[in-house]
């Protein structure tokens, strides 16, 4: 009996061996669900250049854009649970969505598989230096005392721009007007132009504008204080955790019920495509990213977190799809 059960249990566990001893048994597709040239199809396309001869097998970028990122992250949730089809995707499609649409093609707690957070882009709480505030609380204050006398620049319903400003107007009980613009340059040359009066928009592309004096920032939406701006405090410092819509980020996907082995060896070959100091200072850090590339376990339990925030910082806001 104990011969059969031991027999039993290895045909059981063959089905699960087998695909991560010989994956990848044919071409691995990485969809975008952006427009080639950006941030993410540069994290895509690196890993589909050094993944090709690790794993001797063609390693392709496909961009499947549109609907908010829906489309091409569907097409990964309904792919074969293989491996074979992988999703490199901002945290949009997978934190928001399900909030500001009222019914998605697909579930992503359910129907993907996290790999890793590949990067962190940090957002700066900004305002224009004609503003006569010296934090985030100073402009509450003049804000209560002048109703509708501030605006701000989103770049859409949803956007980190609009919750964490409807968040604090529904925190503060202050009234401040949103602009939205059609992306997050347009966005920023608003307020660099006077425009607009407050934003927030990642440190990678204000740090420079910050520098020579041109924006104002009041804070970070970071765990810890961003080393090249230490005077600046995080939201939760202060005094904001709770309308703080947490920072952008990158990660890498698998479709839900891929084989964890063929899950581990993802992450494992990622993370050391990543590890060169080559490729980590030209994908990533000379485009003013935080590496993260975080193990599965702990990006599932990051994106639960993101999700939580999200949900109810949408929910304040009232924001749905555009």
């Amino acid at each position: 009996m104990c011969r059969r059960r031991l027999i039993l249990a290895v045909l059981l566990a063959a089905p699960l061996a087998v695909p991560a001893q010989s994956y990848p048994s044919k071409v691995v597709r990485i969809i975008v669900p952006y427009e080639a040239g950006g941030g993410i199809d540069a994290l895509a396309r690196t890993l589909a250049e050094r993944l090709t001869p690790k794993w001797g097998r063609p390693v392709v970028v496909e961009n499947k854009t549109g609907a908010a990122g829906i489309i091409g992250t569907d097409a990964v949730a309904k792919a074969a649970p293989d491996g074979h089809t992988l999703l490199v995707t901002s945290e949009s499609p997978i934190t928001s969505n399900p909030f500001l649409f009222e019914k998605l093609p697909y579930d992503p707690m359910r129907e993907l598989a996290p790999i890793s957070e590949l990067i962190s882009l940090p957002q700066m709480v900004l305002a224009h230096p004609s503003v006569p505030a010296a934090s985030l609380k100073d402009l509450l204050e003049q804000a209560k005392a002048r109703p509708n006398a501030f605006n701000y620049a989103s770049y859409g319903s949803g956007s980190l721009p609009h919750l964490l400003f409807e968040g604090l107007k529904s925190k503060a009980g202050v009234q401040i007007t949103q602009v939205p613009y059609k992306g997050i340059i347009p966005a920023l040359q608003a307020i660099l132009a006077g425009e607009v009066q407050m934003t927030m928009v990642g440190a990678a592309l204000s740090q420079g504008h910050i520098q020579a004096g041109k924006l104002k920032p009041l804070a970070i939406a970071r765990k810890d204080r961003l080393p090249a701006l230490p005077s600046v405090p995080t939201l939760a410092e202060a005094g904001f955790s709770d309308v703080d819509p947490h920072e952008s980020w990158f990660g890498l996907f698998a479709t839900a019920g891929t084989p964890a082995a063929v899950i581990d060896r993802i992450h494992r070959d990622a993370v050391e495509v990543f590890a060169d100091p080559a490729v980590r200072e030209r994908v990533v850090q000379a485009r003013g990213f935080d590496p993260v590339f975080s193990a599965p376990e702990e990006f599932a339990k990051f994106i639960e977190a993101d999700m939580r925030q999200k949900q109810r910082l949408i929910r304040i806001s009232g924001a749905k799809a555009e």
